[in-house]
């Protein structure tokens, strides 16, 4: 059972939209969660999603009453660029587009799925439905990721990401350039007042810390910098909503982008460059890297370096 405050980013929305955003599942599902009394609202069970909620409401919501999903299936077809396996862990560096697990409206053709197909053996490591996955990516970002390909690695890599001793630098490109070359964006992160489906920095949102480094900067076609990211927590959206927040935000991404020009990008800049954390079966620190993907290095290469960049 999944118990929750009603956010005030979800204050006056329906019972059905808040489930859907809860579970992360679709509209459809959640109302037939409610309508089997899966559901309830203070307390009581709530077999309506029609009725809107206030800030502060609670809602318990019992996933195990969804239809059980079958498990995904290997996919010979989904590429898969693999940088480093052993009978552990598969480092994995991922393309651009490709969805991290299926899920609502990616049921196919997913890195999950493509790991299958070459590893079946993780099938019965982790969570059924994203077997092997102890961190993900966005879709439209690339760059590295590590799964478990044994049990005893999963449960000794989850808590490594839960408390962010494995550690994650991203290279982004954003618009014009911070006036400190070096900072840390320290601001909390929840559901956007305005949009729920995104995240926003808000005064009630979960502690959030970015640290960035600008490691480049342009002047032409239009002012903007590279920066070197590390995470010290892992909220979701995190580099480009704290890098929105204070006013640079990454070139190419639709949804934090203030509507800037993209450059010719068909995604956020945005590349998982550097991925370090203790190897479940040794101990030993490992780390990896992981070069531009080829549409981020072609696009950086027709910018003009400013003379102090």
């Amino acid at each position: 059972m999944i118990h929750e405050e009603v956010p005030s980013a979800l204050d006056g929305e329906r019972v059905d939209r808040i489930v859907a955003l809860l579970l992360d599942i679709s509209r459809s599902t959640a109302a037939s969660l409610i309508s089997a009394g899966a559901v309830t609202v203070d307390g009581t069970v709530e077999r309506s999603g029609k009725i809107r909620l206030s800030a502060g409401q609670s809602v318990s919501a019992d996933p195990d009453m969804l239809e059980v999903e079958q498990p995904p299936a290997g996919e010979i077809d989904v590429d898969v660029v693999v940088i480093y396996e052993d009978d552990d862990i598969i480092v994995v560096d991922k393309a651009a587009g490709q969805v991290v697990h299926p899920g609502a409206g990616n049921r196919s053709g997913t890195l999950v799925n493509g790991l299958l197909a070459r590893y079946p053996e993780i099938h019965a490591v982790g969570e059924q439905h994203r077997p092997g996955i102890v961190h993900r990516l966005d879709a439209g970002s690339t760059g590295l990721l590590v799964v478990a390909r044994s049990q005893r690695a999963y449960e000794a890599l989850v808590p490594q990401f839960a408390d962010h001793s494995a550690t994650r630098q991203y290279a982004a490109l954003v618009w014009g350039v911070p006036d400190a070359p070096h900072g840390v964006i320290d601001a909390p992160i929840g559901r956007s007042r305005r949009d729920p489906l995104k995240m926003a920095v808000v005064a009630d949102g979960r502690d959030a810390r970015t640290e960035y480094v600008v490691v480049g900067e342009y002047r032409a076609p239009a002012a903007c910098s590279l920066l070197r990211c590390s995470l010290e927590t892992g909220r979701t959206h995190q580099i480009r909503v704290h890098l929105a927040s204070i006013n640079h935000p990454l070139i190419g991404d639709p949804w934090y982008g203030q509507r800037r020009p993209t450059l010719g990008l068909q995604r956020p800049f945005l590349h998982a460059a550097h991925l370090e954390f203790d190897h479940p079966a040794t101990g030993q620190r490992v780390e990896f890297t992981s070069d531009l993907a080829d549409d981020l290095s072609a696009m950086l290469a027709t910018l003009e370096i400013a003379p102090n960049g």
